[in-house]
């Protein structure tokens, strides 16, 4: 699996369907459409809907985006399409893991269960199929075989009773080609994903990670985050190299209903020439563009408002999936 600075083809994305999660599902709609027109800025964007809501998600979007019929239930495509992969020639295919919407927390999600290798057979490209319960959302690579995931979440009873840590990690480094996992403690906390690691550490390049970090001194968030952070300090990459860690203050002053409500900005998009941030509306918005600028200078930072869709448990890494070139 090429990681996320590897040049991509296009951007993936799901059109919201699912009502009963968001206070205002227009809204949500039209922050998705704003998501997807920045991302277009820098390179093609792809947008499945329902057959009944291609119409109107096409007006939403704009003329540049491609609308395609592919149904869906929910609408992160981050954790429902595909992982794509590469091989030393250059072919495209893609990992298909199960998909169980998180550990069965909505249903219906036989379409979401459906969606990757839909998307794979649309584009004509070969399906890896594995009997892992996984999600994209939970993985972070360098391309140089090195896999972050938590402990939280994919050994999870929700999704893979049964299964030993080591019989998931070689699973994981059979279907997206890697080497070496490291397995964060993860967020018991977070009530959606059960504490994917693109809301807690992700790479920015091989060998520096973007680690998030709690806005309140000594609280709960703060112990939990603080042993990622120290997890991470321990480890090595596949190359046996420590990591360089730099730390993203959550949006502590972000204002949103709910016990979903994502404040991460590590839940970023790296784009071609450029990296997608959330925007909250709030004074930690500028801390965290200073902060993106500085790890990444060659990339134009541009930021979206998510506090819509981060209601509904996610941000910008979750509702997009990159297809590399």
């Amino acid at each position: 699996m090429p990681p996320e600075w590897h040049r991509h083809r296009r951007t993936w994305m799901m059109w919201p369907t699912r009502a009963e999660i968001w206070p205002d599902i227009d809204a949500v709609r039209r922050a998705y459409a704003e998501v997807a027109r920045t991302i277009r800025r820098f390179e093609p964007v792809t947008m499945a809907a329902n057959a009944d809501d291609v119409a109107d998600a096409t007006a939403l979007v704009g003329p540049d985006i491609d609308v395609v019929a592919i149904p869906v239930d929910d609408s992160w495509a981050r954790d429902a399409g595909p992982c794509f992969i590469i091989d030393g020639r250059g072919n495209r295919a893609g990992t298909v893991f199960r998909f169980n919407a998180w550990g069965g927390k909505y249903r219906p999600h036989d379409r979401d269960a459906a969606f990757a290798a839909a998307v794979l057979r649309r584009e004509g490209l070969r399906i890896f199929a594995s009997e892992l319960v996984a999600e994209g959302g939970g993985v972070s690579v360098d391309g140089e075989g090195t896999i972050l995931t938590t402990e939280t979440c994919f050994p999870n009873a929700n999704r893979n009773p049964g299964r030993t840590r080591e019989a998931i990690s070689e699973e994981l480094k059979r279907m997206l080609g890697g080497s070496h996992v490291v397995w964060l403690p993860g967020n018991p906390a977070e009530v959606e994903t059960d504490g994917h690691v693109d809301c807690i550490a992700v790479f920015a390049r091989p060998g520096l990670v973007l680690v998030e970090e709690a806005a309140e001194p000594g609280s709960e968030h703060d112990r939990v985050m603080r042993e990622n952070h120290r997890a991470l300090s321990l480890a090595r990459d596949a190359k046996g190299r420590p990591f360089e860690l730099v730390r993203v203050p959550e949006a502590a002053d972000a204002e949103g209903r709910g016990e979903r409500f994502c404040r991460s900005y590590v839940n970023s998009y790296m784009v071609n020439g450029g990296v997608v941030i959330p925007a909250y509306g709030t004074p930690a918005d500028a801390t965290a563009r200073d902060i993106f600028r500085r790890v990444f200078p060659d990339r134009e930072i541009a930021q979206v408002a998510v506090s819509l869709i981060a209601e509904g448990g996610g941000g910008i890494h979750c509702i997009t999936q990159q297809e590399p070139a």
